[in-house]
């Protein structure tokens, strides 16, 4: 899976959608703000609010990420990480749309499938 620096750009530029589910199979959608690629297959998110979104990753680390511009729309998926502590949670505090927020926690996709919609 290759995230090109195209989509880099986009998903760093958007809102996205990020989509989990409980353990009864429910699914949980929330939009997030700011997003940051790490790697040509990893994408970072700060945890500043979350609740629901967390035990569902903790519970089952299938996610996708989904968003829109014009009406051209990407969906990327694959398994999600939730930490605490260390150094993706350090770099989430440091990036500059999470000042004066929380930062309680990063959650890094390793995206596996990416798929163009529209």
């Amino acid at each position: 899976m290759v995230i090109s620096l195209d989509l880099k750009k986009l998903i760093e530029e958007n809102i996205l959608s990020l989509s989990t589910v409980d353990k009864g199979n429910h699914p949980h959608l929330i939009c997030v703000m700011y997003a940051k690629v790490l790697d040509s297959d990893k994408v970072l998110i700060t945890d500043n609010f979350m609740k629901e979104t967390i035990l569902n990753i903790q519970n089952n680390n299938s996610v996708a990420l989904s968003f829109f511009v014009g009406e051209a729309g990407f969906e990327l998926k694959g398994a999600a990480q939730y930490f605490t502590k260390g150094s993706y949670l350090e770099l989430v505090k440091n990036i500059p749309e999470n000042k004066g927020l929380p930062s309680k926690g990063a959650i890094l996709v390793n995206v596996s499938e990416l798929k163009r919609m529209g």
